[in-house]
């Protein structure tokens, strides 16, 4: 049996984002990762629209591979009174991209915010910058700048007294930066004001960690028949970070989430975006052994590294160089790759910001040169793993 590579992807914000899909084809990806964020969570993606990108990112040679993301509406994670009104719209969305031939939609179920990082530009030993989640600025975000009630609970005494010494350092503009970092989501998103957080903050804790999940369920379901009819892969991403914050519950962080997700709506459509970078910053997760027991339904693959101290808080590390072993989850992704009949895309997850990048504007975490040095890294260890060229 002929080896097949994994399909090389990079995500791309379309045509504002700072890197030119020129850019990704010298990067040597292939594959294109987008979504169409001029549209309005909730409201339906326009076959117009659909068409008019891909045929953005076909004529500069490149595939648009995976959807990242189709956000799901917030009243559908809450299940709110009018949640059928946009999963009609999610529904139809997902026939439009069908249409266009674009099967694989990254999505995940994190209440309110996306991934959330404390800092945007921690300088590195070698100058590089990198994204940064710290426990002791959260705290700080949530107990003085949130100010959420019984906020003091969900730190341990080491935490809450650190966080309280270095609050009484910090003026103005800091905390306004770290207001800025942990409210910002991910990029091209309209920032979630404070007061809005902390109804949706009330909402969540009367739903509840089952009551997430009992709602994932719920919209897994109301889809199943579209992705089904359609031979759509949906890939749920993995809580970044993985674990509770901001008093806001996580039903995607480790080994028993995976499980639990995958058993009580186990159909083919149902699959997981496959996050070494998420997963790692857990403090119990074995990342590898996820991957073990969830790999048949890994349909995508985010692959970057953490490295973490005492207190969980983490940064961003080289691709190869964090607590993650790389080597051994290219083992087990090109061995499970090889058993497919169409390579599983993988793209290279962050980067840090380096060289001429910068003095430039990028997106958090996407910056060009430090997502071409992970990719190239990650071609080598997998024609390492593999020993094909």
């Amino acid at each position: 049996m002929k080896y097949k590579k994994l399909e090389q992807t990079w995500r791309w914000y379309g045509p504002n984002d700072p890197v030119s899909l020129q850019d990704v084809k010298q990067a040597g990806a292939t594959g294109i990762v987008t979504a169409l964020h001029h549209i309005p969570h909730g409201e339906v993606w326009p076959l117009e629209d659909i068409r008019e990108r891909k045929a953005i990112i076909e004529a500069a040679g490149l595939t648009w591979s995976v959807v990242e993301s189709v956000p799901v509406h917030e009243a559908i994670k809450t299940r709110r009174h009018d949640a059928e009104h946009y999963l009609e719209n999610y529904r139809i969305s997902l026939r439009n991209l069908s249409q266009c031939g674009i099967k694989t939609v990254c999505y995940n179920f994190m209440p309110v915010l996306d991934w959330t990082r404390t800092q945007l530009d921690l300088e590195m030993a070698d100058g590089s910058k990198a994204l940064y989640f710290d426990w002791i600025d959260l705290a700080i975000f949530d107990l003085h700048i949130l100010k959420r009630e019984n906020a003091e609970a969900d730190y341990n005494s080491s935490i809450l007294k650190r966080a309280n010494e270095k609050f009484a350092t910090l003026n103005e503009a800091e905390l306004q930066d770290l207001r800025i970092n942990v409210l910002m989501g991910i990029p091209n998103e309209k920032e979630i004001e404070l007061e809005t957080l902390r109804a949706s903050i009330n909402e969540y804790a009367a739903i509840g960690t089952q009551g997430l999940k009992e709602n994932l369920k719920f919209f897994l379901n109301a889809i199943a028949g579209v992705c089904t009819e359609e031979g759509i892969k949906m890939t749920i991403h993995p809580d970044d970070p993985p674990y509770p914050i901001l008093g806001l519950p996580r039903i995607a962080s480790t080994l028993e989430d995976f499980e639990y997700i995958i058993n009580e709506v186990n159909q083919a459509f149902n699959g997981v975006c496959f996050c070494t970078g998420s997963l790692g910053a857990g403090m119990k997760n074995d990342t590898l052994a996820i991957f073990n027991a969830v790999k048949e339904r890994v349909y995508f693959a985010h692959l970057r590294n953490v490295k973490k101290d005492d207190d969980g808080s983490f940064y961003e590390a080289d691709h190869l160089g964090g607590d993650v072993n790389m080597f051994e989850i290219m083992k087990a992704l090109t061995e499970e790759n090889a058993k497919r009949e169409q390579p599983i895309p993988f793209r290279p997850d962050h980067g840090h910001q380096m060289l001429d990048d910068l003095a430039k504007q990028t997106n958090p975490g996407y910056s060009a040169i430090g997502r071409l040095r992970g990719l190239a890294e990650l071609r080598g260890l997998e024609v390492g793993v593999t020993g094909n060229y």
